[in-house]
């Protein structure tokens, strides 16, 4: 996708803000710390997260269905330094996307990250320096909006997804990060200790804020929980300061459970979808030895479940999920009437093909039988169903590949 012969996209910036303490001290670390610190390349980002792709997106909250062909517009709610911008932008190449953000400093580099490797031939890239709670001022409505880490800053998360909702048109999907309090425990502990320590500290004294919190966890005791927690889990991507300062330094954080997360989403009309992560949030890989433990907790409503598996697995460290707003249709596979308008494609976030082996689009490896590998290169996106029946594939066989997410379907 990258063309360095054609001008890059427009553009702009809303007018001045007015932002409230926490706006400001947010913007603040932002300016100081750019998030996240990805280097910013000359060349299409590697791979693919398949959240970020619209047609992918679609597809995971169909059942498998193919979003209508034309173009989407697309909302990087709190872009931060472009890292998400730049996927959807290479994800959708024929997408409309505004990003969003309160930092300056921070858009600078995502602007920076659009112009090397961003095409805006045919579309707009637009990015603005604005607070959610202002959405409803950006034109139109938008069919996909990504907010990966943003609502849990605000002063008032309420406010500020209902500000997106609001843009959110029908049939379109919100795509949500937010932290899990249960996993970040020890994350909150360091944060209330740093605050303390840092009272004799100037406000904009942040990367002296981080020295001190470096030299905080190198002084506890060797078997210090929090320290061990860091070692074990964060140490790695924290060797850059900017991410040690959006984890331990950060003005703003509202850790959610499944209750109160679950009450936060209520605040809208929107459709709570599924989690992105569905692996995470089933019951049979805590629970699974035991047939009796797991029946009894089958019983359990939808929400119950989701919180008893926050309790049980205590690395839970966020949420990721999508909501909706309705109408969005949904494919049933077991409904042989169902297939037989539909015209299965390959799945557009896929890593090998063709090979009888290849990565899923959570990068997670993919065996195909016989069956499959044959039907996999009849699935041209051009040849409908009936016609690959009358060749001799079978329904089992399609079904098995839509459950893999090999294949999604224009229907």
């Amino acid at each position: 996708m990258e063309n360095p012969t054609q001008t890059p996209a427009p553009m702009t910036d809303s007018s001045p803000l007015h932002p409230d303490a926490v706006t400001a001290a947010v913007a603040q670390l932002y300016d100081t710390f750019p998030f996240p610190p990805d280097p910013v390349l000359d060349e299409a980002p590697p791979g693919y997260n398949w959240r970020w792709s619209w047609p992918a997106a679609y597809a995971f909250c169909t059942g498998g269905q193919l979003p209508p062909p034309t173009p989407p517009r697309i909302l990087d709610a709190g872009c931060g330094s472009g890292v998400s911008t730049e996927y959807l932008a290479h994800l959708n190449p024929t997408a409309d996307i505004t990003a969003i953000d309160i930092s300056a400093g921070t858009l600078n580099v995502a602007r920076e990250r659009a112009r090397r490797t961003c095409d805006a031939a045919g579309r707009q890239l637009v990015f603005r320096q604005m607070s959610l709670y202002d959405a409803g001022e950006l034109p139109g409505e938008f069919d996909l909006i990504n907010s990966v880490g943003v609502l849990h800053h605000l002063a008032d998360p309420v406010r500020g997804l209902q500000a997106l909702a609001a843009k959110l048109a029908p049939g379109g999907l919100l795509h949500l990060f937010l932290y899990a309090k249960i996993g970040r425990w020890e994350i909150g502990l360091m944060q209330e200790a740093l605050m303390l320590l840092r009272t004799r500290l100037p406000d904009n004294a942040l990367p002296q804020a981080v020295k001190l919190g470096r030299s905080v966890f190198g002084a506890l005791p060797e078997t210090n929980r929090l320290r061990l927690r860091e070692q074990q889990r964060w140490s790695l991507e924290n060797q850059r300061d900017e991410c040690f300062a959006d984890m331990y330094l950060h003005p703003q954080e509202i850790d959610y459970e499944i209750p109160s997360l679950f009450a936060l989403l209520d605040q809208t009309d929107l459709q709570f979808v599924g989690f992105s992560n569905p692996h995470v949030w089933q019951l049979e890989r805590l629970l699974g030895s035991d047939p009796e433990c797991l029946a009894r907790a089958e019983t359990l409503s939808e929400r119950d479940r989701y919180r008893l598996i926050e309790l049980l697995d205590t690395d839970i460290s966020h949420y990721e999920f999508f909501l909706a707003r309705t109408p969005l249709p949904r494919f049933h596979p077991n409904d042989d009437r169902a297939w037989q308008g539909a015209i299965p494609q390959h799945h557009p976030c896929l890593d090998g093909w063709p090979a009888r082996a290849i990565f899923d689009p959570d990068y997670q490896l993919l065996r195909f039988t016989d069956a499959e590998f044959d039907l996999m290169h009849a699935c041209d996106g051009q040849t409908p169903v009936p016609i690959l029946l009358e060749k001799g594939f079978a329904f089992a066989t399609l079904r098995s590949l839509l459950q893999k997410r090999a294949i999604v379907l224009m229907v």
